[in-house]
């Protein structure tokens, strides 16, 4: 191999291939390889007897469960927001056409023992049984001041620089309840943990405008939308992306070892005795160990179930959030399920998963809260598996590793990390001003 790449890209996770597929567009010579003979890395999505093979050494899944190929149960499993920056980033690429995507049924919040539709405007938040009357009122009136926030327009901002206010003190203002603050951070402002009470208010009011300006997208009772077949049809479309601008792909390339020069930065890859030569590598932990530290553990179940999540108002796909407070604990808890309306499964069917930051070593007990809202299931897995992130300098040694997915059920975070990255390879910065009406999810 005497040529020369820009780029070389090891892994073919959902990061990955979305680097790949901008790197790509952008004129640059890519050279995408993977160790596996599949693609998806990390997030990639497994059939029956894959999900058999990896958990249980066997490969005779039990025949009630019907065919194995009619499974499609994501590693990591997530829902994009219908106006996010994933599905920017889906348009600005033109990886829609390789795609299609389907509303999810249901926002659900768990409090005070039970699941809850998650109330996401002002209409909304008068019907809601998790607030009492007086209550409702306040945070209706809250919704609305969010709903006409512009952050341009100082007339819609009643007096508070929210750059400079912190969450907490804003909702001070509106006089809302522990409760009520715990649903619109964790559910719908999507923060994993606590801390976003002290920090400036302007984060949060942005995130709750995404989540409705999300809603309203599609009239469903969610913000989220999936691909049909799960996410594994999402590395497989920027593969597909990547070739059109003229990148190769290459699975099964086994033992790919990144080569250094004296001074410590990359030259190249070598697999099977070859070396392709490049300016820069971007990898995910897996890839270059000695340059990335544990960050943390997800423990997660997967559950095959008959039946929809019990008090979802029978959705088909749903995302319920445990806010950390509501089971003590220091972050919060994500079950997501997914079904043959999504062609995850056979009819008839749910895929079920219940995801945390592990915070013991003992994943049955710490997950039960969640497990326990599914109801009786056919068959539960049980998985950890530990987070890294890069402790390198780039700009010394021209590799650019990714950070492993975290146990959210919804893509924001790993967006976020996708985009600093591109911004740290190439010094620029995606234009992520998109006509959002390209992306369209298949109606009922």
């Amino acid at each position: 191999m005497d040529e020369e790449y820009d780029v070389i890209v090891l892994g073919t996770g959902l990061k990955e291939c979305i680097l790949s597929g901008l790197l790509s567009v952008d004129g640059l010579k890519v050279l995408h390889m993977d160790r596996n003979d599949y693609y998806g890395g990390e997030s990639t999505s497994l059939n029956l007897i894959q999900l058999w093979k990896k958990f249980r050494n066997s490969d005779k899944p039990p025949a009630h469960l019907g065919s194995s190929r009619d499974y499609n149960v994501d590693m990591i499993p997530k829902f994009m927001m219908a106006n996010g920056t994933l599905v920017r980033v889906l348009i600005h690429t033109d990886v829609t056409k390789y795609l299609y995507f389907k509303a999810v049924d249901g926002s659900y919040v768990y409090s005070k023992g039970k699941v809850h539709k998650v109330p996401s405007n002002d209409i909304e938040a008068l019907k809601s049984p998790l607030m009492g009357m007086f209550e409702k009122r306040r945070a209706r009136k809250f919704f609305i001041y969010v709903q006409d926030y512009n952050e341009n327009d100082p007339k819609t901002h009643e007096g508070m620089d929210l750059t400079r206010i912190s969450t907490r003190e804003l909702i001070a203002k509106y006089g809302l309840d522990d409760n009520t603050m715990d649903f619109i951070g964790h559910a719908i402002a999507l923060h994993r943990d606590d801390r976003y009470m002290d920090e400036p208010a302007l984060d949060t009011v942005k995130r709750m405008k995404l989540y409705s300006e999300s809603l309203a997208r599609f009239q469903g009772g969610s913000p989220y939308i999936y691909p049909l077949y799960g996410l594994g049809e999402l590395p497989q479309a920027f593969a597909r992306l990547s070739a059109v601008y003229g990148g190769t792909y290459m699975l099964n390339k086994s033992e790919c070892k990144v080569e250094f020069d004296d001074e410590g930065k990359v030259k190249g890859v070598t697999s099977e005795g070859e070396t392709a030569k490049c300016k820069k590598v971007v990898c995910d932990p897996s890839y270059l160990p000695n340059k990335v530290r544990k960050i943390g553990k997800v423990a997660r179940a997967i559950c095959i179930m008959d039946h929809p999540i019990p008090n979802t108002s029978d959705s088909h796909s749903v995302q319920v959030i445990l806010p950390q407070k509501q089971l003590g604990r220091k972050s919060d808890m994500y079950l997501f399920c997914c079904s043959y309306s999504h062609n995850v499964a056979p009819k008839g069917k749910f895929i079920a998963f219940v995801s945390a930051e592990a915070e013991t070593d003992q994943p049955e007990i710490e997950l039960k809260p969640g497990v326990d809202l599914l109801g009786p299931v056919d068959e539960v897995f049980y998985d950890t598996y530990d987070r890294y992130e890069p402790v390198n300098e780039p700009s010394l040694d021209n590799c650019f590793i990714s950070t492993s997915y975290d146990a959210t059920t919804h893509f924001e975070s790993t967006v976020e990390d996708v985009l600093s990255m591109y911004t740290m390879i190439t010094g620029k910065v995606v234009d992520l001003s998109v006509d959002l009406s390209a992306a369209s999810a298949a109606e009922e």
